[in-house]
């Protein structure tokens, strides 16, 4: 009982966590936008979707450093207008990339607008994704993890009787094996 009670508090107390329903994924592979190939991988969860923008310069050549990314999204349906999210400049694991965070409001198919912004020109790229859900709530959580939690509960209840003290059992004739 106690270990219950002490549960419920611990889940009841804590912040909702934000959703995540796996990890990012390509949406754009080496596609050619201007000089550059653009990969772009996404976790596109509605409330925020996260874009990842990479961009390869020409053989032999570096990217300006006056280079910047916008991430456009409208749904496909047409019934919101264009919004532009700026991507901020990152460094990952020696690969240079772009990070851009957009707001998504309903689970559907979005068109992705990317721009490359690099010395006075302009390139391109577009593609669709689909908006994923949220993740579990807090009560979908506690579904999800009552079946552990009662494997855990037998599991310790087996072991409490398994060391239980054995009483010598009295055999014929007075003795106690």
């Amino acid at each position: 009982m106690r270990f219950a009670l002490v549960l419920a508090v611990l889940l009841g107390s804590g912040r909702a966590a934000s959703a995540h329903n796996g990890p990012p994924f390509p949406i754009m592979q080496k596609h050619a936008a201007g000089p550059y190939l653009l990969s772009i991988w996404a976790d596109p969860n509605v409330g925020k979707g996260t874009f990842y923008v990479f961009l390869d310069p020409p053989a032999g050549g570096k990217l300006p450093t006056d280079t910047t990314v916008e991430v456009g999204v409208r749904p496909v349906t047409g019934r919101l207008p264009e919004v532009v999210y700026p991507a901020t400049a990152k460094t990952l694991w020696g690969r240079f990339q772009y990070v851009a965070v957009a707001n998504f409001d309903r689970e559907e198919q979005w068109s992705i607008h990317t721009l490359l912004h690099h010395g006075g020109e302009t390139s391109e790229a577009t593609t669709n994704v689909a908006v994923t859900p949220k993740g579990p709530g807090r009560w979908e959580f506690l579904l999800y993890l009552f079946p552990f939690v009662a494997v855990g509960f037998l599991w310790v209840r087996a072991m409490m009787r398994s060391r239980a003290p054995q009483l010598p059992t009295p055999v014929a004739g007075g003795e106690t094996s």
